[in-house]
C-alpha cells in the first residue's frame, strides 16, 4: 500500500523513543546539554525519513539529507558514550543498534535511488545515465 511507511520509518520511530527513554536516565549534567541535543537529532532523522517518503520528486536530496542526520546522531551518540551519559553499556548498545541499523536502511535507500536513477525509473538507454540534477560542488549557474 503506498500510504503505508516504510520500514525505516518505523524503526526511526524505534529510535526516538528508545533515546528519548534513555535520556530521562541521563545524569543532570548530561541530560540537558548533550541529552537534549540526542534528543534534538533523533527527532530530526525521523522528520527526514518522513520528508524523503512524502516528497517523492526530491527523494534523492531528501535521502542525502537524511543520511547527513543519521551521520550527526551517531557523532553525538559517541560522544555521550565517551562522557559516560548513559546509565549502562547495555542501554547505551542498545540505541547504538538501532541507529546503526538506521544508517544501513539509509544506505540502501540511497543505492536503491541511485540504481534506478534520479528520475525514478530504471533501465536508462544503453550508454546514458540518469541526469544530474543538483550538485553540492556546483552552484546554479556554474560553468566548467
Amino acid at each position: 500500500m503506498r500510504h503505508e511507511l516504510p520500514e525505516i520509518a518505523r524503526h526511526a520511530m524505534r529510535a526516538l523513543a528508545c533515546i528519548e527513554e534513555a535520556v530521562t536516565r541521563f545524569p543532570r549534567r548530561h541530560r540537558y546539554g548533550i541529552g537534549a541535543d540526542l534528543r534534538s537529532q533523533a527527532m530530526q532523522v525521523a522528520r527526514c525519513v518522513h520528508r524523503a517518503w512524502r516528497e517523492r520528486t526530491r527523494q534523492l536530496q531528501r535521502v542525502h539529507e537524511l543520511s547527513a542526520a543519521v551521520d550527526d546522531l551517531k557523532l553525538t551518540l559517541q560522544l555521550c558514550d565517551a562522557v559516560k551519559a548513559f546509565r549502562s553499556f547495555g542501554e547505551f548498545e542498545v540505541v547504538a543498534r538501532l541507529v546503526s541499523d538506521l544508517g544501513r536502511q539509509c544506505g540502501g535507500w540511497l543505492k536503491q535511488l541511485h540504481a534506478t536513477g534520479q528520475s525514478g525509473r530504471a533501465g536508462n538507454p544503453p550508454g546514458q545515465r540518469a541526469s544530474i540534477l543538483s550538485s553540492q560542488a556546483a552552484p546554479l549557474g556554474a560553468t566548467l
